[in-house]
């Protein structure tokens, strides 16, 4: 089954296109990163397919249901965890928990969701008292209550410590195992890297990008770097001739190349083989965060409105 499924998917708020003919298919048990600057149309992509506000035009499927006309049934097995999402002060984590477990119908127990996100020891605290990572912490507890076929997260480790991240990652990884599908926005892409299949880049209300991080770095050309240790460096060694290789700096012993792939590595240690004697290889991956500069930098900066914005002028367009 196809998890999520958007078909010319598209929002207008008066002169701002937020999202333009969004063609997005996610399949089920997949963890899906959705990455984009400030304004790119991640939060009102996710709240088209919550059904939040409508679309101007196209279409959306949600666990094989229509996004604007099979609402309810989408909700039921939907976990959510949108950004900034506020909690009841004056009530306790422990009462968060029961009222979504009774708005559910769900058998999960208020303990065993905070053992789970690691709030045993606070389920009796009003969250009024809580830090951003505790709150964090309790509406991913929300968010996985009724075991969700699917989870939506929007920004979910804003405001968590490095170990409430690896918790965030276990958790995850524990989700997908179990066949859950998770899709998730963030501006942290380390976690994206750490724990997603398969990444969307949106830049300016488009997909500019999606694949796996690996194939994306094949079709980029952001290779990584190759560091090559040797007992003597050759006079000239003449990498730059080889294809896909660039940027090539000596520092004592050590040869460092930036490759644009994976032959292109391998032909920088066949290369020096042969003209030296090798006594250490460490070969390095691109990063997200290069792969995600070059799809969004090299293109049109933040737009006129961010997502801050058009959140704003969906509260005026939110379906009950």
């Amino acid at each position: 089954m196809v998890a999520i499924e958007t078909t010319a998917l598209t929002k207008r708020f008066g002169e701002v296109l937020a999202v333009n003919d969004l063609n997005l298919r996610i399949e089920d048990g997949e963890i899906f990163g959705f990455l984009g600057p400030n304004g790119a149309g991640k939060s009102t992509t996710i709240n088209m397919l919550l059904d939040f506000h409508r679309p101007t035009a196209g279409a959306a499927t949600v666990l094989g249901y229509d996004s604007q006309t099979e609402t309810d049934a989408i909700r039921k097995r939907v976990g959510v965890l949108p950004e900034g999402l506020e909690l009841y002060e004056r009530l306790t984590a422990r009462e968060h928990l029961e009222l979504c477990v009774q708005m559910k119908n769900a058998d999960d127990t208020p303990e065993s969701v905070l053992a789970r996100v690691g709030l045993s020891d606070d389920g009796d605290r009003k969250t009024g008292g809580f830090s951003k990572g505790m709150r964090q912490r309790l509406s991913l507890g929300m968010a996985l209550i009724g075991d969700p076929e699917l989870i939506i997260l929007d920004e979910p480790t804003s405001g968590l410590d490095p170990n409430g991240i690896q918790h965030f990652r276990e958790l995850l990884r524990e989700e997908a195992e179990s066949g859950t599908t998770v899709f998730f926005s963030s501006h942290i892409l380390s976690e994206v890297e750490a724990v997603c299949d398969r990444v969307g880049i949106m830049n300016n209300g488009e997909l500019v990008a999606l694949d796996s991080i690996d194939t994306l770095r094949e079709h980029t050309g952001t290779g990584g770097e190759v560091e090559i240790t040797v007992e003597s460096v050759p006079d000239d060694l003449q990498l730059q001739s080889l294809d896909g290789v660039s940027n090539t700096t000596i520092e004592g012993n050590e040869i460092h190349t930036h490759c644009s792939s994976t032959d292109a590595k391998m032909s920088v240690i066949r290369h020096i083989d042969t003209n030296a004697t090798i006594t250490g290889i460490v070969v390095g991956e691109a990063s997200l965060e290069e792969l995600f500069n070059e799809y969004t930098d090299s293109r049109d900066g933040d737009r006129d409105v961010d997502d801050d914005e058009t959140k704003e002028k969906d509260k005026q367009e939110v379906i009950a």
